[in-house]
């Protein structure tokens, strides 16, 4: 459970208190009466994010003929439209979408999604035996599936984005012909959930971004920080308005974020050549901000990372600040800040807080800069920090407490993984589990946005971890949101961008096998802090244990069968997941192919030795070698990710094996 800064939550009977509702008293728990539109169901459905709470009510019920969509007007358009394609998807034969006291149809299933103290709503919810917690923070909302004679699904809902987030939750619990008979009261553990493309680099194309967005709609995401360091208005010429083109595809993102309830953050970074004391500079920071303002962008961040604080940019700073220093660096972003917080913010109607991310981002250590920065900057300025380092090897409780002491605020997670453009990911791409984020670090942070690859597609590994985590740390499980990583890039679309009900069981295998080979993650000097290929390493110490207990056919037999998955993944993967997807990994994808058969070129080899044919032993040893050397060719360009390099593939664990298997004995 949650901890009570979070205990904002009342009974339903409360709520029908509220609503003008008479009886109060919660239903009492009953079996569910038998119905021709009840299916045996058992268990609960995998959701993810994972919901505080999901009950199995009773049976599923069943999704055929017509679907009525009762929605108030706190449903939005994109709300209604999801539940249409969704319920399509699903098998209904028609899908009517209409508000409160029109004309009732001869629907065979009726849905109803409202504010959670509506009437309707909440009696719905009661008669669903929905007598728990009703979640009422942002983003909340309740779902209820009542497996009874009249089978209606009912959603309640905090604000429209809750509204949304309770259909994408609804999109998971059905699958062709049915839907689950379940309960679910969810919220939000982290007001501010998401990514920030702050990468070096070839920036995200204008597809990328607009797939991204829409991918964050699905697994309740509501943060995009704009911020590629390669895009010249946002860094070098940040002083310059956007071309017509530009500003035009700007535009088109903000539209697609609101259509998908995530916050557009345009982020300006002018650290490397603003004079603070020159107004006419203070000027150009505001009339970019303006500029995004007209555009519908209501949130806004300043970086002033990776920047020198041993130098001033004119003249002017020092006469005003003193010769460059931390601390004088310090003061200077701080009355920066705090003139955009109080004259540009505070002056322009619905603008969240500020966002900063400080030149020093990366430990807990005080200086004479984060002493200027506590002691000066407006305390409603969000600060992000990366953790106790700039790839750092976890993240606790305790270094968000002391980053929180030293910046004199709760500090925004900047997490820089999966990002890969710095020297030790060289070679890399990160598709391991999102892991060594301590449970409780709701409690502490401000948010969490993932810092992930130029590949924005094969991000969603990563990202999907985050989410999960974002939304609900108390319980996350890495390895839960990583198999479901798989199972979202596996699922059939509902329509372009959209997962679909189901993911094909192969392809899921296919990925999760591809993602171990890929899960090493570093740190800056290149060491890891998410080991290389776990599951790959289980399997070649279990092999060495049999091999060396004498059983060598079964050994190498047992170990040929995972050689194989490993073998046939890629080709599984380019059939079964998102063409994007396959675009970004195809490197790793091809060297996959030929580490796959040297590895069963290999169990080949030592099959044959355990069998007293030397001679075939010594070819399949050679076929390995020459799959390993083809394997060694296959590089990364610059035009993909900054820097590129030989592609690597369980490194340190599959190469090391194959180099000392033919010397086996």
């Amino acid at each position: 459970m949650r901890g009570s800064a979070r205990s904002l939550v009342v009974f339903v009977a409360g709520v029908m208190a509220l609503a003008g509702c008479t009886n109060s008293a919660p239903a009492p728990q009953q079996p569910a009466p038998e119905s021709s539109d009840a299916l045996a169901g058992e268990g609960v459905p995998s959701v993810v994010p994972q919901p505080e709470d999901i009950t199995r009510l009773g049976d599923d019920v069943a999704v055929r003929g017509k679907v009525e969509v009762v929605v108030d007007p706190l449903v939005d358009r994109q709300t209604q439209d999801l539940a249409r394609r969704v319920f399509d998807l699903a098998g209904a034969d028609e899908v009517v979408v209409r508000p409160p006291g029109a004309p009732a149809g001869d629907a065979a299933l009726r849905v109803r999604i409202g504010e959670r103290t509506s009437p309707t709503v909440v009696k719905g919810l009661q008669e669903a035996r929905m007598g728990a917690p009703v979640p009422m923070e942002r983003e909340a909302y309740v779902l209820a599936v009542r497996p009874d004679a009249d089978a209606e699904v009912f959603i309640g809902a905090s604000d429209p984005a809750g509204a949304y987030y309770g259909v994408q939750t609804l999109r998971q619990l059905i699958t062709p012909g049915r839907v689950a008979g379940v309960g679910v009261l969810d919220r939000p553990a982290m007001p501010l959930r998401g990514a920030i493309e702050g990468f070096y680099g070839p920036p995200w194309t204008h597809q990328e971004r607009m797939d991204q967005l829409a991918f964050y709609g699905d697994v309740k995401l509501n943060t995009y920080v704009y911020a590629p360091k390669d895009d010249p208005y946002h860094r070098e010429k940040w002083r310059e308005p956007y071309p017509e083109q530009e500003l035009g595809e700007v535009r088109d993102l903000i539209r697609q974020a609101g259509a998908h309830h995530v916050k557009f953050t345009f982020a300006l970074s002018p650290g490397g050549s603003i004079c603070y004391s020159d107004p006419r500079d203070f000027q150009a920071v505001q009339a970019k901000l303006q500029a995004m303002y007209d555009e519908g962008v209501r949130d806004f961040s300043l970086p002033l990372d990776d920047i020198s604080y041993t130098r001033w940019n004119c003249a002017g700073d020092e006469r005003v600040y003193g010769r460059p220093s931390e601390g004088a660096a310090g003061r200077a972003q701080a009355d920066l800040l705090n003139r955009v917080q109080r004259e540009f913010v505070d002056t322009h109607p619905g603008v969240a807080p500020l966002q900063f991310v400080p030149t020093e981002y990366s430990d807990v250590d005080d200086s004479a800069y984060k002493s200027a920065i506590r002691e000066v900057l407006d305390p409603r300025v969000l600060v992000m920090w990366t953790g106790d380092g700039v790839i750092p090897r976890q993240i606790t409780k305790a270094d968000a407490q002391k980053a929180a002491a030293v910046w004199g605020r709760e500090v925004f997670l900047w997490d820089n993984y999966p990002v890969n453009d710095f020297n030790g990911s060289r070679g890399r791409i990160m598709l391991g589990s999102y892991d060594k984020r301590e449970r409780g670090l709701s409690d502490q942070l401000a948010g969490d946005v993932v810092n992930p690859m130029n590949q924005a597609a094969a991000s969603k590994v990563v990202e999907i971890g985050a989410a999960d985590f974002a939304w609900n740390d108390e319980d996350f499980d890495p390895q839960r949101a990583w198999r479901a990583a798989a199972e979202y890039l596996a699922g059939e679309r509902l329509a372009g961008d959209e997962p679909g009900l189901q993911a094909d069981p192969a392809t899921v295998e296919a990925l999760l096998v591809f993602f171990d080979l890929e899960h090493m993650a570093p740190v800056a000097n290149g060491s890891a802090w998410l080991p290389p290929a776990p599951e790959l390493s289980r399997r070649l110490d279990a092999f060495h244990a049999a091999w060396a207990g004498g059983d060598r056919q079964a050994a190498a037999r047992d170990l040929r069968a995972y050689a194989q998955l490993i073998a046939d993944a890629p080709e599984r993967i380019r059939s079964g997941a998102p063409q994007d997807f396959v675009t970004d990994t195809s490197h790793w994808l091809a060297a996959t192919d030929q580490w796959g058969q040297a590895l069963l070129a290999t169990t080949a080899g030592l099959e044959a030795r355990a069998a007293g044919d030397e001679s075939l032993a010594r070819a399949r040893f050679d076929e390995a070698r020459w799959a390993v050397d083809a394997a060694k060719r296959i590089r990364s360009t610059t035009a993909e990710v900054r820097p590129a390099g030989q592609v690597l593939v369980a490194d340190g664990v599959l190469d090391t094996f194959l180099a000392q298997a033919p010397g086996m004995r």
